[in-house]
């Protein structure tokens, strides 16, 4: 294994395991493909409707790739867009080449599907701009998918760039899977690259695996990559004292005793990171003191309970 160049690429790197980014090749591309191949039906029969003639929806290609690496194969002439989704940003690149521009536009405006259109070597028209973002939109729709396997994407998708701006729009590197569609028709043939962070594909995949599941830990491992999972973590326990003024708290001595209050060995907390995460009973096994899980913390209910002496004093 080869280690990082720079600093910088260090750094990239371990930003990228903690946060979960990647996963193992063929998981990432089994669920791509399974995800493609869902698509790939809807999307011909909506493009058929749409054009009137039809059209043929192939998956070319599914392999692991790079989020900056979505516009690397689609030539000079090209049109992409940016996708949110209710967890990310950019939770998918589409690009369509020159040639599937060209078909769409041919087609749509009544040219021939059995002669060759003419190929694009010049920047867009706001025609051809539109094409293309009607086109991201059925593939957004039909990859999107619905219930446990929804990509919540944000639809419909903003209008495609080209031309300068699409060459030059910065993208969020990451680890990320590129999924290749053929658009065809008897005498041509063009691509659509659909590129999406690997995190966001796994999530999709662990939703739908979980479905069902209530406990804390089904939850917790629906929201974390396995690489978070196995990351090791201090656990603090912690028990209240007595509510003291600071009168109180600047005379105290070397040795003095603090009595605990009479339900704090019932309000332990657990936590990690300086995050509560349970409510605990202090206790002793054998030799050993324990803290045993009540419930989940809930900040709000602390807080409201927090209020409540302040209340009743003032009343």
């Amino acid at each position: 294994m080869t280690s990082p160049g720079s600093p910088a690429e260090a750094r990239s790197l371990i930003i990228e395991r903690l946060v979960g980014d990647s996963g193992e090749a063929a998981q990432v591309i089994g669920t791509g493909r399974a995800m493609a191949e869902r698509a790939a039906p809807l999307l011909q029969k909506s493009l058929t409707s749409e054009l009137g003639v039809p059209v043929t929806i192939d998956l070319r290609a599914v392999e692991v790739s790079r989020v900056s690496e979505a516009r690397s194969r689609a030539g000079e002439t090209f049109a992409m867009t940016i996708v949110a989704s209710s967890t990310s940003s950019d939770a998918m690149t589409l690009v369509i080449d020159a040639p599937a521009i060209a078909i769409m536009v041919c087609t749509l405006f009544g040219g021939d599907p059995e002669m060759s259109a003419s190929p694009i070597e010049r920047d867009l028209s706001q025609i051809e701009v539109d094409v293309s973002t009607m086109v991201f939109q059925q593939v957004a729709q039909a990859l999107n998918g619905s219930g446990r396997r929804s990509l919540d994407l944000r639809l419909p998708v903003p209008r495609a760039m080209s031309g300068t701006e699409a060459k030059r729009h910065v993208l969020r590197d990451g680890a990320a899977i590129r999924i290749v569609l053929g658009i065809s028709t008897p005498a041509d043939s063009g691509t659509v690259t659909v590129t999406m962070p690997q995190r966001i594909v796994l999530a999709s995949r662990d939703s739908a695996a979980v479905a069902g599941e209530n406990d804390q830990g089904a939850s917790w491992r629906a929201r974390f990559s396995e690489e978070v999972m196995r990351s090791t973590v201090a656990l603090e326990a912690t028990m209240p004292l007595a509510r003291l003024t600071l009168g109180d708290l600047a005379g105290f001595e070397i040795g003095q005793v603090i009595e605990f209050e009479e339900t704090a060995q019932s309000q332990a907390r657990l936590s990690a990171r300086g995050k509560t995460l349970f409510v605990c009973e202090f206790g002793k096994l054998g030799q050993n003191y324990t803290v045993r899980i009540r419930h989940p913390y809930d900040a709000g209910q602390d807080f409201i309970e927090a209020l409540m002496p302040a209340s009743a004093g003032s009343a």
